[in-house]
């Protein structure tokens, strides 16, 4: 995929300026999904991924390969997310239209297995719009992207240490949600 990726910037920075498109069209999605998870509003996030794919055009010549496109694309979405917070200091909004990957139990079209699995999705998806931005970014990064350590602490400019230290404190975060949801919905059940 890289020597790929490659091509098509190697071709924007020949002038062919449209095979940018290529790049967008691999990871406007993701790049969507991190800055929803930072600011936590659809209209916000869909500018600010706009925004991003906007200077990473405009910067690319300074893109040296040393990391994946995608981790110096992402690096730019969270410092813009950042920054947008800064200066509107968001309240949170309620997330309703972005779904979540859980690992499949099976493969089979038992109708209550898929059942349980949309339950658990949604669940999932409820304990992550509760967590804090930073928190849900880390957990989107590196459950739902399968971003490495290293990647995430290339996008976000944390230390190694630091980036292992804010996803355990995630992850215990996340955990502390999902029972309270689970709770709250037995309640209601019973």
């Amino acid at each position: 995929m890289e020597s790929k990726e490659q091509y098509y910037i190697d071709k924007v920075l020949a002038g062919e300026k449209e095979y940018f498109s290529f790049l967008v069209d691999l990871y406007k999605n993701m790049a969507f999904t991190l800055a929803l998870k930072m600011v936590k509003n659809r209209e916000d996030a869909e500018e600010l991924s706009q925004d991003s794919f906007v200077k990473a055009f405009q910067k690319l010549d300074t893109f040296k390969g040393e990391a994946k496109f995608s981790t110096w694309l992402y690096a730019i979405v969270y410092r813009n997310s950042i920054s947008f917070l800064r200066k509107k200091k968001l309240d949170y909004t309620d997330l309703k239209s972005v779904t979540y990957k859980i690992a499949e139990e099976s493969e089979t079209s038992d109708p209550h297995n898929i059942l349980k699995q949309e339950e658990q999705k949604v669940y999932v998806q409820k304990a992550i719009e509760s967590l804090p931005e930073t928190d849900a970014f880390l957990i989107t990064l590196f459950y739902l992207n399968e971003s490495s350590v290293e990647e995430i602490q290339e996008i976000t400019g944390l230390s190694n240490s630091n980036v292992k230290t804010k996803l355990f404190r995630a992850r215990k975060k996340l955990r502390e949600a999902l029972q309270v949801l689970l709770r709250h919905e037995m309640k209601s059940i019973v």
